[in-house]
């Protein structure tokens, strides 16, 4: 059976084509009866806009990119991070009628592959996602014109706008609450120092340090749980009578207490531990993990607001959404 058409629906519903066009493309210039009778149209007649030729019309293709500047072996892991602000994202643009389209940009390869996708028009706004310092990706996408929101604020000096938790308060909150416990050689394992969220997680764990005239004990991880229990053990081997350590996230955190358990040192008893995240793992350790909860459901969920204000010429101001300290068990 042949495709309907734009002009069989109007036939069909006793209107013009322009009529039927402004219905299945949205507008809002139609009487309610006139727009009834188009939908009964296209039921009946099984009609499926053109989307090409729609996109032609609106100058809008209701889709967005939701970049991760990341490999597939790092998105598709045990971090619940990237599953959460996906799933998140996606509720919020189905509210907004729009489709989501995950692209990986962790390689080389990967970006050229998005910058291509991007310059050829095929999505009306970009969501960046997890970028590491040398990501050409914001600056390229900037030079587009393409409307465009970070979820976290870019470590390039590049105008893009962003929603951003507040990564250096959570981190002070943290070691704060070791120091109230009592704990005096407070150690850190700290993110990527080529993201942002790693490097203002070690300028708050530093600041307060700094505060209370003890000196920093610092390893460094990138965020997975295995980079944890490798950077724990280097800290037990650099400062054997470390009593306490802040880590820059849960799944770094994990690692750190089965090092810890490894190593003979009980949680809290010889060292206390908190972490950054609260993943749903977090109340399940044993024991049971004190850490910094940042809010991804709503950080990707304001990401998307911010988005589609902009795409609407709305305000590009950064947001910043706070933290909340959970205390359990293990500090």
């Amino acid at each position: 059976m042949k495709r309907p058409t734009l002009e069989a629906v109007a036939a069909r519903a006793g209107v013009s084509r322009a009529t039927v066009s402004r219905v299945v493309n949205g507008g809002t210039t139609v009487t309610p009866e006139l727009r009834d009778a188009v939908m009964r149209a296209v039921d009946e007649m099984g009609y499926v806009p053109n989307l090409a030729a729609r996109s032609l019309v609106t100058q809008r293709t209701d889709s967005i990119a939701l970049v991760v500047s990341e490999p597939p072996t790092r998105v598709f892991s045990d971090d619940p991070m990237f599953a959460t602000v996906i799933r998140a994202a996606s509720s919020e643009l189905e509210e907004a009628d729009r489709q989501v389209i995950l692209m990986l940009a962790g390689t080389p390869a990967g970006h050229a592959r998005v910058e291509r996708y991007l310059t050829g028009g095929h999505v009306d706004g970009v969501m960046l996602v997890s970028m590491h310092g040398a990501d050409p990706l914001p600056a390229a996408i900037t030079r587009m014109r393409v409307p465009a929101v970070s979820l976290g604020r870019p470590a390039v000096n590049v105008n893009l706008p962003y929603v951003d938790n507040d990564n250096v308060g959570g981190a002070e909150a943290a070691v704060r609450h070791l120091l109230e416990r009592g704990r005096r050689r407070i150690a850190t394992i700290a993110g990527p120092p080529d993201m942002v969220g790693g490097q203002d997680r070690l300028a708050g764990y530093r600041a307060v340090l700094q505060g209370s005239d003890r000196r920093s004990i610092v390893a460094i991880g990138d965020f997975t749980r295995e980079s944890g229990l490798v950077a724990m053990r280097q800290l037990l081997e650099d400062d054997p009578g470390l009593d306490a350590v802040f880590v820059a996230n849960d799944l770094m955190a994990l690692g750190a207490m089965k090092a810890l358990r490894q190593a003979g040192r009980r949680v809290p008893d010889d060292v206390a531990v908190v972490g950054f995240d609260d993943i749903e793992a977090a109340r399940y350790t044993e024991p049971p993990l004190t850490t910094i909860r940042q809010p991804f459901r709503e950080q990707a969920a304001a990401t998307v607001r911010l988005l589609l204000g902009i795409m609407d010429g709305g305000d590009v101001a950064p947001v910043v959404l706070p933290t909340e300290l959970i205390v359990r068990e293990s500090a």
